[in-house]
């Protein structure tokens, strides 16, 4: 026999097989237990999951409030975009808050490339391109400067509202974040 097997070998006292010296060195490695896969620092951050949406068109949400679609080209460790082809959209309802489908117009406003600082990413998804042409359900198109106009009265009578609020909570002794600014 050339090579024998295990199976071909007697039986040892106690239970055990006696195990070829090519077999020991085996055995011992199965005895450590495998050593879990390094993965690259790179897979622990935020900004690696952009990797998969690079080169494909995207709808940005800042914190400010501001709607960008562009193609995003690159990025880095710190979540910076670098957006191509950027629009910025913006909304002006002019149907009451209370309503579960919300009317008004919409405009677009090219830029072009665009940076935008990690940071300011306040949420970012991949756009549907058979719908990216349908304009927003119950918008209608309009001038931008004409949609930016509502948009600003529409956005300083929320600031009015939202700080006679604040005032009528402070005179009943409820203090809010940066209430002190606003009374001012």
């Amino acid at each position: 026999m050339d090579n024998p097997s295990i199976h071909d070998l007697p039986p040892q006292p106690g239970g055990s097989m006696p195990l070829p010296a090519l077999g020991r060195a085996a055995a011992a490695a199965a005895a450590v237990p495998p050593q879990p896969q390094q993965l690259p620092p790179q897979m622990f951050t935020t900004a690696a999951q952009l990797l998969d949406l690079t080169d494909k068109k995207l709808l940005v949400c800042l914190r400010d409030g501001r709607k960008l679609n562009g193609v995003l080209r690159s990025w880095d460790q710190f979540a910076n975009l670098v957006l191509q082809s950027t629009v910025e959209r913006i909304y002006a309802t002019t149907s009451p808050p209370s309503d579960p489908q919300p009317k008004g117009l919409y405009a677009d406003q090219t830029h072009g490339i665009f940076l935008v600082r990690g940071e300011n990413v306040l949420l970012l998804g991949e756009i549907d391109l058979d719908k990216d042409d349908d304009p927003p359900p119950g918008f209608e198109k309009a001038d931008f400067a004409v949609v930016e106009k509502m948009a600003k009265e529409r956005r300083a009578a929320e600031k009015t509202k939202e700080k006679k609020k604040l005032q009528k909570l402070a005179t009943l002794g409820f203090e809010g974040e940066n209430l002190g600014e606003i009374i001012l």
